[in-house]
């Protein structure tokens, strides 16, 4: 089988190629979610309803492409996972759960946002109370995944992590990644809803993201939380060749993209929008 070889400064760091094939549940399930964002962007076109301001199916098209870059990441930076780990159970069940856990998500929003209404803090009837529930449950799995991925890369036994770039930020990512959201998104389903001050309504959102404009959001620092696990392998990468020094830059990258988080999150709990391009 052929190999490839990431000069990591320190020492060099072996990636079997093709992909570990113990991930390929999250590379199959990746693909899965490309294909319902093409099928849903085609409802999009094809449906003028709304709900809060905005098309019934923006919601399935942001949840799509977020999910099938989550397991993608996830498939990616198991190449750097210790092999024990990788065929070990713990492996086994967090690979199967959260795509498991991912298509319950979309199955349920997609489903919500064909009947016209939100998926999220609905508890209007008991059927939507419970599945609202379950999809917490469902988020918890999903952040599992990242997290004990993440701390088997810091702990690899036979690797200087701290003289791995690559490997500690793909590690910092994958956990800081999973911390931030349970800690945001646990305040989000208490708040019950992410606008904070402003107008309760989608409509006239940042471009792209959506974001409000004219009082605090949530979803902004949910955001950031939730890519931490791309962010931090890419500057991993990028210093890949620096060795120890690279390290700590990767380290020092991690602690100043954790405090961005945390003061969007303060942000938004201030009522303030994060950019406001067009006035109030």
């Amino acid at each position: 089988m052929s190999t490839a070889t990431l000069d990591l400064g320190h020492r060099p760091l072996s990636l079997t190629l093709p992909p570990v094939e113990e991930a390929r549940p999250w590379r199959d399930v990746t693909v899965v979610f490309a294909v319902l964002f093409v099928i849903t962007l085609g409802a999009w076109s094809l449906d003028e309803r709304e709900l809060n301001g905005i098309s019934v199916w923006i919601k399935p098209l942001k949840f799509q492409l977020s999910l099938a870059l989550h397991f993608a990441t996830l498939a990616l930076l198991a190449r750097l996972a210790p092999e024990p780990f990788r065929r070990g159970r713990i492996f086994g069940w967090i690979v199967i759960s959260s795509v498991a856990a991912g298509l319950f998500e979309i199955f349920y929003i997609m489903l919500q946002a064909g009947r016209g209404r939100t998926s999220h803090f609905n508890d209007e009837t008991a059927v939507e109370l419970v599945m609202y529930a379950l999809m917490g449950i469902g988020s918890l799995v999903l952040v599992a995944a990242p997290l004990i991925m993440g701390a088997a890369l810091l702990r690899h036994p036979g690797a200087r992590v701290r003289r791995e770039p690559m490997r500690l930020g793909a590690g910092l990512g994958l956990v800081l990644s999973a911390l931030a959201t349970v800690i945001v998104a646990g305040y989000l389903s208490t708040h019950g809803g992410h606008w904070v001050g402003g107008v309760p309504s989608d409509a006239g959102g940042l471009p792209v993201f959506g974001w409000s404009q004219q009082g605090g959001d949530l979803r902004v620092a949910h955001f950031f939380a939730t890519h931490a696990m791309q962010v931090l392998p890419l500057v991993g990468y990028a210093l890949r060749n620096h060795g120890p020094r690279g390290a700590r830059l990767v380290a020092a990258a991690g602690g100043l993209y954790a405090a961005l988080t945390a003061a969007t999150f303060v942000q938004a709990l201030l009522g303030q929008p994060f950019i406001a391009l067009t006035n109030p």
